[in-house]
């Protein structure tokens, strides 16, 4: 098992990944870095090739595949993660990488928002979707997380081979975050230095339908990871709509001693018996979630012992 490995997830960034490659080797030197060719067109994997880099191909298109490919194939004690658009500077990845290695987090989080990601990117509507995306994510799991979109992570062992990677584009990151948090994951967060990408490099990421998708994969883990709290949204919903018109009904029946609107009346009963339904639905869907979460226990037990094993024949 390796100690670390730099993880460069690649579509058409023959401009950048020669640089992104020699500042990975000058943070960790002794590190090994593997680039994954995602169908590029261009000379990226030749690039990556000549400066050093073990590079693989995934043909699968899609940045969640590669990330499938990468936990999946290479074993190693810490995982550093970047994209290779050379918008990230690497001089925090030792530290990244010291918090994994001395078990003080399972999860280390590149955080762009809280430096001078604002005034260097100049889409405004990313701004807005990183904040949202952060407040649902942090609302709902409950998470402090304060960059849930950054390409730039540290990743334990355990971790890697515990993600099970359901999305196939750029909502991974908002995927491993919610996982994180879900499976009380050790995540920090470390304040880094983001810049646009040199002129000529283009980013692949579309503002209104990968963010669309963002907050798809949100919602999909929500109803996943929070059955109860989901559904029961739902029948508040249901019993609302239908309190507003069951009151009239009552109150011309106060007057009259008489009801006059009998389907409006067994609607509003139907709707009701929905809210209820609902309510007990997301009661034996959490009922299947403990169980689910006792389970991922066990196997991350199994993980961590497996990796103190790998330590132990070093």
């Amino acid at each position: 098992m390796e100690e670390i490995a730099f993880l460069i997830p690649c579509y058409n960034e023959e401009l950048t990944i020669g640089k992104v490659i020699d500042d990975a080797k000058m943070a960790i030197p002794e590190a090994t870095i593997y680039v994954y060719d995602n169908n590029c067109t261009d000379k990226t994997a030749e690039i990556a090739a000549a400066h050093g880099a073990i590079v693989r191909r995934e043909p699968r298109q899609g940045k969640g595949n590669v990330i499938q490919s990468m936990f999946r194939d290479i074993d190693a004690h810490c995982y550093i993660m970047v994209d290779g658009d050379d918008t990230y500077e690497l001089s925090s990845a030792r530290e990244m990488a010291d918090k994994i290695l001395k078990k003080e987090a399972d999860m280390v989080v590149g955080d762009r928002l809280s430096g001078a990601y604002y005034t260097e990117n100049k889409r405004p509507f990313h701004n807005f979707g990183n904040n949202l995306v952060r407040g649902s994510v942090n609302a709902f799991f409950h998470g402090k997380i304060k960059d849930i979109m950054t390409g730039y992570r540290a990743f334990s062992y355990t971790f890697v081979k515990s993600f099970p990677v359901l999305s196939s584009g750029f909502e991974i990151e908002t995927e491993m975050s919610i996982f994180a948090l879900d499976q009380n994951f050790r995540v920090e967060t470390m304040t880094i230095e983001y810049r646009d990408r040199p002129k000529g490099s283009v980013s692949k990421l579309n503002t209104f339908k990968d963010g669309f998708k963002v907050l798809r994969t949100i919602y999909g883990f929500h109803r996943k990871y929070k059955p109860f709290a989901h559904y029961f949204i739902y029948s508040l919903i249901l019993f609302a709509v239908a309190t507003g018109f069951i009151i009239p009904i009552f109150i011309d029946y106060a007057k009259t001693g008489q009801v006059d609107r009998f389907p409006t009346l067994i609607v509003c009963a139907f709707v009701y018996l929905v809210g209820i339904l609902l309510i007990f639905l997301g009661m034996i869907l959490n009922s299947f979630r403990k169980t689910d979460k006792m389970r991922f226990q066990n196997e991350r037990n199994r993980l961590a012992v497996e990796e103190r094993n790998a330590n132990d024949h070093r």
